[in-house]
Parts: structure tokens; sequence; C-alpha cells
């Protein structure tokens, strides 16, 4: 049985995308079997993994609104054990279209429901915003991962996304869990980064992963190709970053035992 996992947060250009298909890359290449679920209109994990959204015709849009069997529109990407469920501007309406259905909030979780037991992660990519669509997201997932800029405005509206998930633990989902707030855009020159994630592990503790994720050129650069992190430059410090991430979450999960010194992959300038 699979784990879902959705990141979200509301505030966009946080690294939701860049998370969620360079973390499926990293659990791809650890030979764990990985879908994402681009849950997205704007589409960018769908083109980050090498797909022109233009060209999508059947997406998750479809799934969710006509019911269409999501394995048979699952795609394959350059990634081995990496496959995604795409998405395409239709879903800008999908949130209209089930408003008046009875449960509307859980429209994912019968998309995901049949998905369990043939991926050992799935990783939502959440839109940003707190719409039906994330809330239909985080009533699928098992866990939330909550990716956070290292930049002035940090821990801005943090409050309202974690207030939405007591709801939908509350009334929907009473099993979704924080996975954790995952730092992102890290830069170690600037004193406001370091005292961003000061600030962010003073409030959340251990609910903060240990794993930075470092601003890299590298790493910005890999979408234009249609490439994950790992395909375009697997030396990298951000494939190394979630490559780290990745190997935290499955410690975490009770899926690998590491001794102290594998935990972490060092990193030396690229």
């Amino acid at each position: 049985m699979g784990k879902i996992i959705a990141i979200a947060n509301q505030k966009g250009g946080v690294g939701k995308t860049t998370t969620a298909i360079n973390l499926g890359a990293s659990t791809a290449v650890l030979d764990l079997k990985t879908l994402i679920i681009d849950a997205d209109p704007q589409a960018n994990a769908t083109a980050g993994v090498g797909f022109d959204p233009k060209n999508i015709k059947t997406s998750i849009y479809e799934c969710i609104v006509d019911d269409i069997n999501a394995e048979d529109i699952i795609l394959n990407t350059k990634t081995p054990n990496l496959d995604i469920l795409p998405a395409h501007i239709d879903l800008v309406g999908a949130e209209i279209e089930i408003i008046n259905l009875p449960n509307r909030e859980k429209m994912m979780r019968k998309v995901t429901s049949k998905l369990k037991d043939k991926y050992d992660f799935i990783i939502i990519d959440c839109s940003p915003s707190l719409g039906l669509i994330t809330v239909n997201a985080l009533t699928a997932a098992d866990s939330v991962i909550v990716p956070v800029q290292c930049e002035y405005f940090a821990l801005e509206g943090l409050g309202k996304l974690l207030n939405t998930i007591k709801i939908v633990q509350s009334r929907l989902n009473e099993n979704l869990d924080i996975e954790g707030i995952l730092l992102t855009m890290f830069d170690s020159r600037l004193r406001l980064s370091k005292q961003v994630v000061d600030e962010v592990k003073t409030h959340f503790q251990q609910m903060v992963f240990k794993t930075l994720i470092n601003r890299n050129t590298r790493l910005s650069e890999a979408p234009s190709f249609g490439e994950t992190i790992i395909m375009h430059d697997a030396n990298s410090t951000g494939a190394i970053n979630y490559l780290n991430l990745a190997r935290e979450i499955l410690q975490k999960n009770g899926l690998t035992q590491l001794d102290e010194s594998e935990k972490q992959i060092n990193i030396s300038n690229d």
C-alpha cells in the first residue's frame, strides 16, 4: 500500500512543483515506484517531467469530473520508476463542476484509492490556493509537506494553511499527518535566509525537515529542459538536496535503515 503525500502551500513561488517532481524523481531512483499527480491547472509538473500540457488530451480533470480510469492516462517519464498523472488548463473549471456534488471533497480520494496498491509513493502537486481541489488533495493524502521559502514573508499565510489542514483532519481525513515543513531556496550567503531557518525551527521545531533545499541554478533551469534535476544534473547541489530529503522521508517512515553517516549525502559546491 503506497503512501500519498500532498505538497501544499497557498503562497506561490515557494517550490511546490520543484519539490513534487524532484522528490518524486529521488524516490524513483531509490527503486521506489512513484507517481506524481499534477493537481495544478498551470500543469507545471506535467511540463517539468517532459510533457507539453497543450498536447495532453485526457488528464486528472477527466478523472475527477468524468470518472475516467486514471490508469488509462498515466504517462511514463524519462526517469525509471517515475510516472505522472498529468494536468491541463481545464482543471480550472473542475471546482465549479463538482461544487454541488455529494462528497465533493473526496473526488481525488476516489481516484487515488485505485492507485495506492500500484505505487510506493504518490505525490500530489497542489495549486497555490486553498480551494476545493487542494482540499481534495489533502483529503486523499496520508500526509502533507509544506514548502516554505527562506525569505522575508516566509511565515505569511502559513497559519491559514495549518488551519485548513486542521479542518480537513477534523472533518474529512482524520489520518492526515504533517510530513514536515521544508525550507526551500536557502542561500547560505544571506543572513536573512539563516534568520528565517532559525525562526521556522523555533516555531515548529520537530516538524521542520533537517534537509534544506539550497538555491541552485541547475535546479532552476532543469524544468526548461523538461527534466527532473536527477536527469539534468545528478551531481548538482539541488539533486543531492532532494536525494537527502527522500532519504529523510524514508527513514522517518521506517522504510529504510541507515547508519547515521549514511543519512545525508555531503554537498560540494557546483
